[in-house]
């Protein structure tokens, strides 16, 4: 499988994907898509998995890059592609497919517990009905009028979504590493304060053990992807 991944700042990491794929035989090529989209690669990838970032998907004018992006993401799911979003990504995937997104009432900062809805995926087929993950967002999203909802929180009811069999947006960070939450407190220290989903510095730090086992539940739905 050649998958195509998208990063949207200098510091996040990849790398979760990238041994995923040395395992297990697959490809992956990491793009930034401020620097250029080229369309040809709409037809050599199997998967498109479009990572997080600090901008919202309606900062067109701030971001233009994100027009394109969204146009690649929504010719992906047209034709068929396998497309996995995250957090931005699941967000993007949304907007594309005619649902709003738009500042949450409550960010959503650290390790929080999520919640599987009865809605079945095969993509998750290996989930419990409950895990931790790492989140750090502002944003939120309706869901697309075909989704089906599978994952809540007590912070963000609209946790994760598929349309079809071929296309899952994740709000949270399954892919996340010490190394990228180390980045995000050292660059985005100003969004903790004191707030009912946001977890302090000491806390996010204290979760990381969590790492290995969300990464475990991401290499699960990618291994989904690829039967």
């Amino acid at each position: 499988m050649k998958v195509l991944l998208f990063r949207h700042f200098a510091f996040d990491d990849p790398s979760a994907i990238i041994q995923w794929a040395e395992q297990s035989g697959n490809e992956v090529s990491v793009r930034e898509p401020e620097f250029g989209i080229h369309q040809e690669w709409l037809e050599a990838l199997d998967l498109l998995v479009i990572l997080g970032g600090p901008m919202s998907v309606y900062q067109e004018s701030e971001y233009p890059w994100l027009v394109e992006e969204k146009a690649f993401v929504k010719s992906a799911i047209d034709k068929g592609k396998k497309v996995l979003g995250i957090c931005l990504g699941a967000q993007m995937i949304a907007e594309v497919l005619g649902a709003s997104v738009y500042p949450a009432r409550q960010k959503e900062i650290g390790w929080h517990r999520m919640y599987r809805t009865r809605q079945l995926h095969p993509w998750l087929a290996h989930f419990p009905e409950e895990f931790e993950s790492f989140s750090w967002h502002g944003d939120t999203f309706d869901l697309p009028a075909t989704a089906r909802l599978l994952v809540s929180s007590a912070a963000c009811e609209n946790q994760a979504f598929a349309v079809g069999e071929h296309v899952m947006g994740l709000q949270f960070h399954l892919e996340t590493t010490s190394e990228c939450i180390d980045g995000m407190l050292a660059n985005w220290s100003h969004e903790i304060w004191e707030a009912p989903y946001i977890q302090n510095e000491i806390l996010i730090r204290s979760g990381t053990a969590q790492i290995a086992i969300t990464r475990m539940l991401l290499w699960g739905i990618l291994d989904q992807i690829v039967r």
